[in-house]
């Protein structure tokens, strides 16, 4: 016992001698007593409390763990990671985007940290002819047939609503997209005034809960969507169906973080807690869907319109497919959302365990839709950890026609991967509604640095492709990207995932695809629900 509380008693200890010392020698002794003195009342509040056996059993000693636990992650980060450590992104993601948004050099010396012998290790082949591209603009015509396409960037900012991001990072975005001419996915959180300030392209994304374009009840409102959607600014909308990092989840924002500038944005009341839905309210059925897109291009004057989804039951979005090839009813886009994905806050299993990683998830969109014969029709954006020029290679490589990208974006304007986005004591005024800590976010600056990591990294983009010996980022394909499989084996992308032939999927299930093979047949058009068959496995527990 005299060991557990021997810090409690040096205290008193230490009091009493700094008392004594004061009244006989020198008053400066008082601050000491002071200080010793509330750290012994400290102690007591420890014995006496119920709450904490730790405190209880530690008086004094168990706030000491309790200030070393709260400092571990800087510590972990600062002191003891290594540069390659993906927690969630490594030190050298981080670093190559702070030197490309603040324009200093961005070489390493010496040779790769990474493993070149290790499973998993990725390279782009080279040319012995490489060519010589002067524009790194590189740009993507979505909707086609709209009667008002767009021609998007080939990296752009992913969705971040404003109530995630502060008045001055959302500013600091669209005035960074503004002047590297690409887009600024809104988040479902809608249109706010800071989206509006700089004048920057919007993607306007609608999700369940219809922010921007609801009624009083939270049900879709035509005549406020077309009102939003007549904005020049909007270029494109999307309606999200999930969210990688935390799809099939709903939220809420409680009442006391709805703001007069956030009810204004999302078109709630100020002070009452503000909730998407888990699931949308305008459509129950895939041609449902597909018909809510078609109404939304109508409302919206022919601006193209798609939908983004984190990839789940591979019979729902086989669903979607058939009913685009049954009606031909055809979103202009969709967007691909990885299970790596950001969030401001979502519950630690649905961050690690819940959804299809986007490589894989990206490969089951763009092999479908290749499939039914669609692929040609309808572009495919992709998201989810992309940080460099090698990372887009990769993903245009798989399947996709452009990158979106939102943490990549925060670390282009400071954000230093504190973790601290769901407390509101973000330390660079990025994710926080505290006008103490966001109101220090240079707009000015940051927005230079978002322009700059988007040019200098469609740059370095540009410099691989001229490096592998092509002309356009269309040539892409999986044989260039090659993975080391195992120990003694390498594959190139085109051997690592089976690509289907177009129309493959209309002439029969395809064969050696086992998730096409399983519910490719069975997924219907007219539902979400699970197909006969999944229901019979599921009777008989051999699921």
């Amino acid at each position: 016992m005299t060991r557990r509380y021997f810090a409690w008693f040096a205290c008193i200890a230490f009091t009493l001698l700094c008392i004594t010392l004061a009244l006989a020698w020198s008053p400066g002794w008082w601050w000491p007593a002071a200080v010793a003195g509330a750290l012994s009342l400290l102690g007591l509040a420890d014995v006496t409390q119920r709450a904490s056996t730790l405190r209880q059993l530690y008086p004094v000693l168990a706030h000491l763990r309790y200030g070393l636990e709260s400092v571990g992650p800087e510590i972990r980060q600062y002191f003891i990671e290594r540069d390659t450590d993906e927690v969630p992104f490594s030190r050298e993601q981080r670093s190559l985007v702070y030197q490309r948004a603040k324009r200093v050099q961005d070489t390493v010396p010496f040779g790769t940290l990474h493993d070149a012998y290790g499973n998993n290790y990725e390279w782009l082949n080279h040319s012995l002819t490489p060519t010589h591209l002067a524009d790194s603009d590189f740009r993507v015509t979505v909707g086609t047939e709209s009667a008002r396409p767009y021609e998007a960037s080939l990296f752009n900012i992913s969705a971040m609503s404003f109530g995630s991001l502060s008045a001055n990072a959302i500013r600091a975005l669209n005035l960074g997209a503004k002047r590297g001419g690409f887009y600024h996915d809104t988040g479902e959180g809608s249109i706010s005034s800071h989206h509006r300030e700089h004048g920057g392209d919007l993607v306007w994304e609608i999700g369940s809960g219809y922010f921007g374009c609801r009624d009083d009840e939270g049900r879709f409102d035509t005549e406020r969507f077309a009102a939003g959607a007549s904005d020049p600014q909007v270029k494109m909308i999307e309606v999200k169906l999930s969210q990688g990092a935390k799809p099939g989840h709903g939220g809420i924002l409680p009442g006391a973080k709805v703001t007069r500038e956030i009810a204004a944005a999302r078109g709630v009341p100020v002070g009452v807690d503000c909730v998407s839905p888990a699931q949308h309210s305008a459509f129950d059925t895939p041609v449902g869907l597909l018909e809510f897109v078609a109404k939304l291009r109508s409302l919206a004057g022919g601006k193209p319109v798609g939908f983004k989804l984190a990839i789940g039951h591979a019979w729902e979005w086989f669903a979607v497919a058939k009913a685009m090839h049954e009606t031909g009813i055809l979103p202009d886009f969709i967007v691909v959302d990885g299970a790596e994905g950001g969030t401001g806050a979502a519950p630690v299993e649905f961050v690690n365990h819940i959804g299809v990683p986007m490589h894989e998830a990206l490969m089951l969109v763009h092999n479908t839709l290749v499939g039914v014969g669609l692929r040609e029709q309808i572009r495919i954006a992709a998201a989810g950890k992309i940080t460099s020029a090698f990372d887009i290679a990769r993903t245009l490589a798989l399947g996709a026609d452009w990158c979106n990208a939102a943490r990549a974006f925060m670390f282009s304007l400071g954000c230093i991967q504190s973790r601290n986005c769901h407390n509101d004591h973000c330390p660079t005024g990025i994710a926080t509604q505290d006008p103490r800590r966001w109101r220090h976010l240079d707009v000015a600056d940051k927005a230079a640095r978002v322009a700059h990591f988007h040019g200098n990294t469609l740059a370095a983009f540009r410099d691989l492709l001229c490096a592998a010996g092509l002309s356009s980022p269309a040539e892409l394909g999986p044989e260039h990207i090659v993975r080391r499989v195992s120990g003694l084996h390498v594959a190139s992308l085109a051997n690592v995932y089976r690509f289907l032939q177009p129309g493959e999927l209309l002439a029969g299930v395809p064969e050696r695809h086992a998730v096409f093979e399983a519910f490719w047949a069975v997924a219907r058009p007219d539902s979400f629900g699970p197909p006969p068959r999944v229901l019979r496995m599921r009777a008989s527990k051999s699921y």
